[in-house]
């Protein structure tokens, strides 16, 4: 059942690409891939071919073919490289041209619909998505190519030397009392025999593999998580002085990578010495199988090699399994990973949010029976009703803990838990600024423009910079760097004022979006919006009471459900 399972999980992943509008270019690229390893296998059975007259001519002391025979391998194995190496190249141009696909399918998947936030929002336990789309994906592709040429490769080999390799051994007598009994292609069958027990002992020693790969990668990635949480909170770590914890952190982690490392060598090691005995053992298996043969003169040295190399060979083809189970092993780690990755942004992705929104020729936001939750259930908000016409400048309070901010995610689309309809304006621009603004990797240029699209002018760029205060950051307009790192939240937050003055929008939702600025600042920038973007609405959230100076209304929040809208007063 496990098995089928497996590859039921493994054919959901691979169809994909194979499906795809690239189907027919992958398909013949894998054709041609596939033929060039059979035409590698065609040339190895000449090459054992060769053998026999070869050697055959040394043991006749035959002079005169040495130099011809010389001449016509090394014509075989230059063909036989150029071969080998124009098969591994075009499967590299398969596997990027499959892995660049489906990182995009990954990506879409993962960035749609909020998928990205919904798995933290919904309590996911996948770990490490980013591991999964930029590792895994390409692991999967590289060893299902490598797997699947190869098994392909050594399934043609298995065929083509087992003729040699069945014509070569010829027929074993076994006298068994007054009778006996002649094996035909004794050879090939034990090397059958050998093989197929050669594969269930592999299997029994290496099965643990799969579940410590999966493991491996999922400690190496939370030990790679938790140092690139300090390196983006190095500021409040420095302030707090938790070196301490944060290397007890890193140490229990990282404990977990070399304990489960551990136990991997070792298992690794056992596998090894099994692998590594049974490979030596198929070495000397054939030339006691062959010696009677040939010491009987019924054999001549070169038919005595050339069955060596023939048993060799299928021994090989049989073998792979065996010599593969630790590729084999990683694969389905790769693949238990990839699917419960898939699954779980599937059940995201099936999750309703129970909240509609809606466009409507209005020039008023509405909201309608809003009720907003917590995952756990518990009740935040209950039934707001209210019409906010366009130029509103509504402040929304309450207690921290109340559901301030959860309003807004739910306002904005990505709060799931919740019922009710938001209805905006229809075709109205919307923006969200929220407390710690994102600014990307990249130029000061890029950061200012996200997320619009089309980039504004250099002059725009620096009349939105001077106009919130940061006219020293109008040179650095093509700086790449980690902006984040650079300037401080005060001027995170201006530059995300800044870029309200680029995006321009019709309605603003901020989130505590000027905490970090001092109180002439925070009344600078709201004064900044009224007198640049005067038809602009905006909802604020925010504890300060210096804030009511620039709204009109409150809706305050108790957090037990009940709200109450009502006009900002000069007491206020």
């Amino acid at each position: 059942m496990q098995t089928r399972k497996f590859f039921h999980t493994f054919w959901s992943l691979f169809k994909g690409y194979w499906n795809s509008e690239h189907k027919w270019r992958a398909r013949g690229l894998l054709a041609v891939v596939i033929a060039l390893n059979f035409a590698a296998v065609y040339l190895l059975v000449q090459i054992n071919s060769w053998y026999n007259v070869f050697y055959n001519a040394l043991q006749n002391y035959d002079k005169g073919s040495f130099w011809p025979l010389v001449g016509q391998f090394t014509a075989l194995a230059f063909i036989y490289i150029i071969i080998a190496v124009y098969a591994i190249y075009l499967r590299q141009m398969l596997q990027i041209k499959w892995r660049v696909w489906m990182t995009d399918q990954y990506l879409g998947r993962w960035l749609r619909g909020q998928t990205y936030y919904r798995l933290q929002v919904l309590g996911s336990d996948t770990d490490n998505p980013d591991q999964r789309i930029s590792e895994d994906i390409n692991q999967f592709v590289n060893l299902s190519l490598q797997l699947l040429v190869g098994f392909l490769k050594q399934l043609t080999t298995l065929g083509a030397f087992s003729v040699v390799l069945w014509n070569l051994s010829g027929a074993f007598t076994v006298p068994i009392g007054s009778h006996e009994f002649v094996i035909y292609g004794y050879m090939f069958w034990f090397s059958l025999a050998y093989s197929i027990i050669g594969t269930v002992l592999a299997h029994l020693v290496g099965r643990k593999l799969i579940r410590l790969d999966f493991d491996q990668q999922r400690y190496e990635a939370d030990f790679r998580f938790n140092m690139m949480r300090v390196r983006e909170n190095s500021e409040s770590i420095a302030f707090y002085r938790g070196e301490v914890p944060e290397r007890r952190g890193f140490q229990q982690r990282f404990a977990q990578v070399v304990q489960n490392f551990w136990q991997l060598m070792r298992r690794t090691k056992l596998l090894n010495f099994y692998v590594n005995g049974y490979g030596q053992l198929a070495i000397i298996v054939p030339l006691v199988l062959a010696a009677p043969n040939y010491f009987s003169g019924a054999m001549a040295l070169g038919g005595l090699m050339q069955t060596v190399s023939a048993f060799g060979r299928v021994q090989d083809a049989l073998s792979y399994f065996v010599d593969s189970y630790d590729t084999i092993a990683q694969l389905a780690a790769v693949i238990h990973r990839l699917a419960g990755f898939t699954e779980h942004m599937e059940q995201v992705g099936e999750v309703e949010n129970g909240v509609q929104h809606e466009e409507e020729a209005t020039a008023e936001l509405a909201l309608t029976d809003l009720s907003v939750a917590l995952p756990d259930g518990r009740t935040l908000l209950t039934d707001l009703s209210v019409a906010l016409p366009a130029g509103s400048r509504v402040l929304v309070t309450g207690a921290s803990g109340c559901g301030k901010s959860t309003l807004l995610r739910t306002l904005a689309g990505i709060w799931p838990f919740g019922k009710g309809r938001v209805t905006l304006p229809q075709g109205s621009r919307v923006l969200f600024l929220p407390q710690r603004p994102y600014l990307p990797l990249g130029s000061l240029r890029g950061v200012l423009n996200y997320p619009q699209a089309a980039g504004s002018t250099d002059e725009a760029l620096v009349a939105a910079l001077e106009a919130v205060g940061l006219p020293q950051l109008a040179q650095a307009l093509d700086r790449v760097d980690d902006w984040s790192r650079i300037l401080s939240l005060g001027e995170q937050q201006r530059l995300a004022f800044a870029r309200v003055l680029l995006v321009r929008p019709q309605w603003l939702f901020l989130d505590e979006a000027t905490s970090a600025l001092d109180e002439p600042r925070e009344q600078a920038m709201y004064e900044l919006l009224r007198r640049e973007l005067p038809e602009l609405s905006i909802v604020s959230v925010g504890h300060r009471s210096t804030l009511f100076a620039q709204h009109t209304q409150e809706l305050h929040l108790d957090g037990k459900g009940s709200w109450q809208l009502r006009p900002v007063t000069a007491a206020d």
